[in-house]
């Protein structure tokens, strides 16, 4: 698979910061949306309600209407919904193994190591073919 450089406009990033912040201790979730063009652009993120029962200090869970409403407002507003991003409150930004199970194929996966008062890294990963998780470059515009 050919590394993909995902450039992610300012307000979106700060959307997710501010919801691994506000939702810290719990892991935060949520959808981005954008465009590709040989590199995926996002262009803004929105936050959804982590649906995990009992400890979501680990884990989280996306409710499958909360996918279908991303999918909906992708297409209404002529945009692609281009992965999902999620927080690891303490830990880094690396993907967890039960993170690799639940992927799917082409979506780019954010991940956010956040501490009680800051955000120390962000860094996002696709799946390959090996069903794999690579790293992919990040630039904030």
């Amino acid at each position: 698979m050919e590394k993909l450089q995902l450039k992610i406009d300012r307000s979106a990033e700060e959307v997710m910061r501010e919801d691994a912040l506000k939702s810290f201790p719990n892991e935060c979730c949520g959808f981005f949306f954008g465009f590709e063009n040989g590199t995926r652009n996002v262009q803004h993120a929105v936050p959804i309600s982590n649906k995990k029962t009992g400890d979501q200090r680990r884990r989280f869970q996306i409710d499958p209407k909360d996918y279908i409403w991303a999918e909906r407002h992708a297409e209404e507003n002529n945009l692609q919904l281009l992965g999902i991003y999620h927080s690891h409150p303490l830990h880094p930004a690396q993907p967890s193994e039960h993170d690799r199970v639940q992927a799917v194929p082409w979506f780019s996966y954010i991940i956010l190591s956040v501490q009680p008062d800051k955000i120390e890294d962000l860094n996002s990963f696709q799946l390959n073919e090996s069903r794999q998780f690579e790293q992919e470059t990040i630039i904030t515009k």
